[in-house]
């Protein structure tokens, strides 16, 4: 067990020792890690507890990225985006937005090597995006006994979560839609959803996908006629209110149609069917028509 031990210490030394190199940047000699090698070349590593980068050219000068404070007014001065502008803007590149972290470094570095060499190539960082859409449409509740298949409007809103790089076909969304009640269909539901989205199609103009909820939690209100046992022939009518938490894997489809830059119309045909919760008999109808936008 100690030789097992033993060998495994050296294997880490090793790899340790391999993943960095000792450099004399103005006078100090400190052990660097590379990040990024290209035109530019990103080094770091923690020295004393603190977060350190340099930046190594093609004739293999260092320079650090500084982030000092100003001792009259406190503010820090980030040189370090003037360091990077002296040694980028021959191409166009600003760093006002970089930030001095490792993943801000790192993608900007990235892009100034792909574009000052068109032989080098990288896989840029995934980023989330956000989507918000209102929409509105008719149901028959098909998980509802509905006796009369009565359709109702409902209308709701949609937060959704997507990649725009290694996972841009997949999304998972957070939805709210309550469907109103009708002279005919006491029932009347607000429902909470959690679900995942796959497209199909892909395309920037347009999107096919199939969606499958697979939590929900529902608010309902609705009135119940029972006939009264001590007068045969007439009916009480009772207003009720429950809430529910179910996980159903509800299915559906749905389509994005872009109509400007950061714009959509989409059109939805949901409670298709469901994995956990049955059907009552009549077939699903449960279209919505609605407006998403980029956020």
């Amino acid at each position: 067990m100690k030789k097992i031990v033993f060998i495994l210490c050296l294997l880490f030394s090793f790899t340790h020792t391999k993943a960095q190199e000792s450099y004399t940047v103005n006078g100090e000699t400190v052990q660097l890690k590379t990040e990024v090698d290209g035109n530019l070349d990103l080094l770091w590593n923690v020295i004393d507890g603190q977060y350190r980068y340099f930046i190594r050219t093609e004739d293999g000068t260092i320079e650090e990225l500084k982030n000092t404070k100003n001792p009259d007014t406190r503010k820090y001065q980030e040189e370090y985006k003037t360091t990077l502008n002296n040694l980028t803007q021959e191409y166009g590149l600003t760093a006002d937005k970089v930030n001095l972290t490792l993943v801000s470094l790192k993608d900007y570095i990235n892009i100034y090597n792909s574009t000052s060499d068109l032989n080098y190539s990288f896989e840029p960082r995934s980023k989330l995006q956000t989507r918000i859409g209102v929409f509105g449409g008719i149901t028959n509740q098909p998980f509802i006994y509905n006796p009369n298949n009565t359709t109702v409007p409902f209308f709701g809103a949609e937060f959704e979560i997507y990649s725009d790089t290694s996972f841009k076909r997949h999304a998972g969304y957070f939805s709210l839609r309550s469907a109103l009640e009708d002279d005919e269909f006491k029932y009347s539901a607000t429902e909470l959803g959690l679900g995942y989205r796959f497209r199909v199609i892909n395309e920037p103009s347009f999107s096919f996908y199939g969606n499958v909820t697979f939590v929900t939690f529902t608010f309902v209100n609705e009135t119940i006629s029972y006939e009264d046992p001590s007068n045969p022939g007439s009916y009480i009518s009772e207003d009720q209110s429950s809430s529910n938490l179910e996980a159903p894997f509800i299915f559906g489809l749905g389509s994005d149609i872009k109509v400007f830059k950061n714009g959509y119309i989409t059109l939805a045909y949901n409670n298709l069917f469901a994995i956990f919760i049955e059907n009552q008999g009549n077939f699903p109808t449960d279209f919505a028509l609605g407006f998403k936008f980029n956020l």
